[in-house]
């Protein structure tokens, strides 16, 4: 693990700079104590990036949880009650692990994996826009279309142009600058700028900015637009910043629905994060999903218990990581040790980084997974593969990470039971022998009910005095559906002078006086 300590050193700043506000921004939208966010951060980081066997993914709180913990927090009578459910939802998903449900990961389209990577790559930059421009009325962790101030993405953004900080807007663009200059130029003149990476530079950067400007009122940034991290005035303090679970809550329904929806929600996050990080790994490794659901069982029981967000695996925080050139989960384990310094060490000097700054360090994350030229090779690969990636990114963008999933996972079962209908049987229509029409109908490997309608048509339009010839020697699976059109078929044959040959491995029979009994889905009578 530490011999590509060179590449996970680096990454693991980048991905610290990307967490810190996402941790506050999340427990913020969340209705949670800040420091909630940073504990999750660090336990994500350390204790799940330990025990977990993704290599590159980095786990952390859960934008897509925040409207569950906000209402759970009011619901069950405030924030100890709902840690309660934190640490039953671990347990949970603890089972899920043993249970080998980490298998669901591998049901989900590769179109709508790439239509989550790219919906949430145009969320990032969409949600980021205001906060670019220095309008920081929303929290960074709230990632939903609609959003807790009652504003929308894009109502966000219109507000965000009368409300334009000068000094924060420069350093941004400076910041941005920087970041394009150094992958672009300076990481392929000297191996000196793949070890110092440019997003750490543009913060130090910032921090600069803020000190040599504070107090100009025009160019100066004021501290809405900073990082805001809790400031302890001593250990005892610190210690303070830390929740503990009221057990007595735990004979409360409502604790246990919670958790359950905790547990369910986070393991479907946690899946469809680890198939997507998998896609983006340049190693192409496969993650063990159940251990990944073990892994985030345990974090979450832990956090639970010391006053933490529930934790999932996180897409962004994991793109970073791989964009940044991480190799191994030590990038993930270091940059929660660097969290957990920083709030202990130098909690003063992280609350001078601008907001904008890290905006435009998400800006150039957002960027790389929703590249113009994915929607042109989604495209090309034909109808089958676009339409269910274009539902996925639109879902993503106007309502959030679940929702567009499912849709663009509905889309995509249509899009099987259409090709389904389609496959289901081949015709092929032979010369007429002595007046008579000879059609050939091959069957499927498998035939079900999805495929009744079309069988049925091309039953129906059979013309009169026809000689059918049935051919199931390939198909390993027919419905009873599927036979019983065929049972159903043969008097209206009668009726049009259509004779039926089947052949099958049994052999070949004309007209069966029963479907059901030749496919053997009935015993034959006995005298």
């Amino acid at each position: 693990m530490f011999k590509h300590l060179k590449n996970d050193l680096p990454a693991s700043i980048v991905v610290f700079f990307v967490a810190l506000p996402l941790c506050l921004g999340i427990a913020l939208a969340s209705g949670a104590p800040l420091f909630s966010g940073l504990i999750a951060g660090i336990i994500g980081g350390i204790v799940v990036g330990a025990l977990s066997g993704s290599h590159i993914g980095v786990s952390g709180p859960a934008a897509g949880l925040a409207a569950i913990v906000l209402t759970a927090i009011g619901t069950l009578g405030g924030y100890q009650n709902f840690l309660v459910a934190v640490v039953l939802g671990g347990i949970i998903q603890l089972i899920f692990g043993f249970l080998k449900a980490g298998v669901i990961a591998y049901y989900f389209p590769s179109s709508v994996i790439k239509g989550m990577l790219t919906g949430i790559g145009i969320i990032i930059i969409l949600k980021q826009i205001p906060h670019f421009f220095g309008y920081d009325a929303d929290p960074e962790g709230d990632w939903a279309f609609f959003q807790v101030d009652g504003e929308n993405t894009f109502s966000e953004i219109i507000n965000s142009i009368n409300y334009i900080s000068p000094g924060a807007t420069l350093i941004a663009a400076i910041g941005l600058a920087i970041l394009i200059l150094w992958s672009q130029v300076l990481t392929k003149k000297s191996k000196i700028f793949e070890l110092i990476q440019g997003p750490l530079v543009a913060v130090v950067i910032g921090i600069i900015y803020f000190s040599v400007t504070q107090g100009d009122a025009t160019w100066g940034i004021s501290a809405e637009h900073l990082v805001t991290v809790p400031v302890p005035d001593s250990f005892q303090s610190f210690l303070g910043f830390f929740s503990f679970p009221n057990f007595s809550a735990i004979g409360n329904t409502e604790v246990w629905v919670t958790a359950f929806t905790i547990a369910l929600v986070a393991s479907l996050e946690t899946l469809l994060c680890v198939e997507a990080t998998d896609k983006l790994d340049p190693e192409k490794r496969t993650t063990p999903t159940n251990r990944e659901l073990i892994a985030q069982g345990i974090g979450n029981t832990i956090a639970g218990l010391i006053g933490g967000l529930p934790i999932t695996q996180v897409i962004v925080r994991s793109s970073a990581n791989i964009q940044s050139g991480g190799k191994t989960k030590l990038s993930a384990i270091i940059h929660g040790f660097f969290l957990l310094g920083s709030v202990i060490l130098i909690p003063t000097l992280l609350n001078m980084i601008p907001l904008s700054v890290l905006a435009a360090i998400l800006f150039v994350v957002g960027y790389k997974l929703a590249k113009p030229s994915l929607f042109k090779t989604m495209y090309q690969a034909g109808w089958k593969q676009f339409v269910p990636f274009v539902v996925t990114v639109v879902g993503i963008v106007f309502t959030d990470l679940l929702v567009g999933i499912s849709l663009g996972l509905g889309v995509g079962i249509v899009v099987v039971l259409i090709k389904s209908y389609q496959n289901s049987h081949f015709l092929h229509i032979e010369e007429s022998d002595g007046g008579r029409h000879q059609i050939k109908m091959t069957l499927a490997e498998e035939v079900t009910f999805f495929n009744k309608g079309a069988i049925l048509k091309e039953l129906d339009s059979i013309a009169e005095n026809t000689y059918l010839t049935l051919d199931v020697r390939k198909t390993r699976y027919l419905d009873n559906d599927i036979v019983e059109i065929l049972e159903d078929f043969s008097s209206k044959a009668k009726n049009r002078n259509i004779d039926i040959k089947i052949i099958s491995e049994k052999g070949e029979v004309e007209n069966p006086d029963s479907y059901i009994e030749f496919f053997n889905l009935r015993p034959k009578k006995t005298a």
